[in-house]
């Protein structure tokens, strides 16, 4: 395994990353190692370091197998970071080089595949395996315990909602602000921060609106992962006004958490997560959804067990399966099903 994610905290690469690592190491049929030298039948690159793509070119490509994960791509980071002009054309080159010289792509989204070869990626054979978080990390706790949890984190008693992530453009953040003002007897707060510092896309903007924002609304930093799962836990709804996604972990831990999600009406949700999530496309409809929670209980209750459900598809068991299968496919360099 080779990774340079946690070198930054606050971003889902490096969860991603972690529950992966996790789940192959428990698994008897591999020996496991991490940013090692030496020979491996496989190598798997999680971040597109640029020591990482000169290993793979001077490494025989019959001596290992290389898989890279496509956690992103030109149009991903495009929304993400404000990188200087002069930098950005090479930069995204080299994106795609990278896993151009991989033998194997794997992507968490099958809507991703299309793009992926769209971009000029048209080497490697390429494959989707989700995302999932374990539950042992990420479960549902006793509503007693809700109340210490506010304390912990000064949050009023009042129907909490919840974001998560980056405080990016793409993320939604002006109109996580505006559904706020027009949910008042909720309370809002986010998790996450600028993971990326100056260099995220709308900074000085979203700098200011965290700045001074309404009373209902707390953002609370990055928080420790170690740490999310009690803040699923004061969650009612989770809530992610995302523009642009791959499949978030954040939805994954939510889901884990028994929480009702509210998402964006965007297109790579509909494979994913299908008949499990409300959507709008605008902080009234976000409002709208929201108030309909807090007031009809039935409907809550129902929206609980669709998340309950909708878990039910990404449990480690099933997972660690298709990662099996994949690795020993690659290990043979066979084709891939989902190719």
């Amino acid at each position: 395994m080779r990774s340079g994610a946690n070198k930054i905290k606050g971003h889902g690469v490096g969860s991603c990353y972690d529950e992966l690592l996790s789940l192959i190491k428990t698994n008897g049929n591999y020996k496991v190692s991490e940013n090692a030298r030496g020979k491996f039948d496989i190598v798997h690159y999680h971040t597109i370091n640029l020591n990482y793509y000169f290993e793979r070119l001077l490494t025989p490509r019959k001596a290992t197998v290389s898989i890279g994960y496509v956690h992103f791509l030109p149009e991903t980071i495009e929304n993400s970071l404000n990188l200087p002009w002069l930098y950005k054309g090479p930069f995204y080159r080299y994106i795609l080089a990278f896993y151009n010289s991989m033998d194997y792509l794997v992507t968490v989204n099958p809507a991703i595949i299309e793009k992926i070869r769209k971009c000029g990626i048209l080497k490697p054979k390429v494959c989707c395996i989700p995302n999932f978080v374990s539950k042992k990390s990420f479960f549902p706790k006793d509503k007693s315990e809700k109340h210490l949890l506010r304390e912990k984190y000064k949050l009023p008693d009042k129907f909490t909602v919840l974001s998560a992530g980056q405080l990016q453009t793409r993320k939604g953040v002006g109109d996580f602000i505006k559904t706020a003002v027009m949910t008042p007897d909720a309370h809002f707060i986010w998790a996450g921060g600028f993971s990326f510092g100056k260099m995220t896309d709308g900074y000085n903007e979203i700098k200011k609106l965290t700045a001074n924002p309404p009373e209902n609304v707390t953002f609370l930093g990055i928080v420790d992962r170690s740490e999310m799962n009690d803040v699923y836990n004061i969650a009612d709804v989770y809530f992610l006004p995302s523009f642009d996604e791959l499949f978030p972990m954040t939805i994954l831990e939510a889901l884990c958490c028994r929480v009702p999600l509210l998402l964006r009406d965007i297109e790579v949700y509909k494979g994913i997560l299908a008949g499990s999530y409300l959507s709008g496309n605008s902080p009234e409809e976000f409002s709208e959804k929201i108030k309909l929670l807090m007031t009809d209980t039935e409907f809550y209750e129902a929206c609980r067990e669709k998340s309950l459900k909708c878990r039910g598809r990404y449990t480690e068991e099933l997972i660690a399966e298709q990662w099996d299968e994949f690795y020993k496919t690659a290990y043979n360099r066979g084709d891939l099903k989902d190719a």
